[in-house]
């Protein structure tokens, strides 16, 4: 059996659907979303917040909530400012992306993950177990969780 989760997910309105691998997760327990708008600010208190400028997670974060900000890198920085209170900023170690990027405008970070694989690895390194199941519908699965055995397989820190 899984462990229960705590995650919040602060979606920009502007991401396609289609092209959100978060999405599948509507519903699941334990994930909420929020839609982003810029005149509303969202306590994120006590929540592990993915920064990549940040320090890493460490077992010092194990089994604290989570805030997932959903955009394009681009957009980040407008739904970051409305995220208020004291939220722990918090890195991922290096990892690949199974997600064929493609961007027109915009060059995405190197170490930067589609949202589903950050969440997924955000909670495996917090000490999560038993949450593989929010990457079934994710169709590059099998090739993240391979990709990144050498980090997410040994399990939490």
């Amino acid at each position: 059996m899984s462990d229960p989760v705590d995650v919040l997910i602060l979606r920009d309105p502007r991401e396609s659907p289609k092209k959100c691998s978060l999405i599948p997760l509507r519903g699941t327990p334990g994930v909420v979303f929020a839609e982003y708008r810029a005149d509303r600010s969202l306590d994120a208190s006590g929540r592990v917040l993915l920064d990549p400028a940040a320090e890493p997670i460490s077992a010092g974060d194990r089994g604290l909530p989570l805030l997932i900000l959903d955009s394009s890198w681009r957009r980040l920085p407008k739904l970051s400012a409305t995220v208020v209170g004291e939220p722990r900023r918090r890195r991922l170690p290096p990892l690949k992306t199974a997600y064929p990027r493609r961007s027109r405008d915009f060059v995405d970070p190197s170490e930067g993950l589609a949202s589903v694989e950050a969440l997924y690895a955000a909670l495996v390194l917090l000490g999560h177990e038993g949450v593989e199941y929010l990457l079934d519908d994710y169709r590059w699965k099998d090739q993240f969780l391979e990709l990144n055995a050498a980090v997410l397989g040994r399990g939490p820190l």
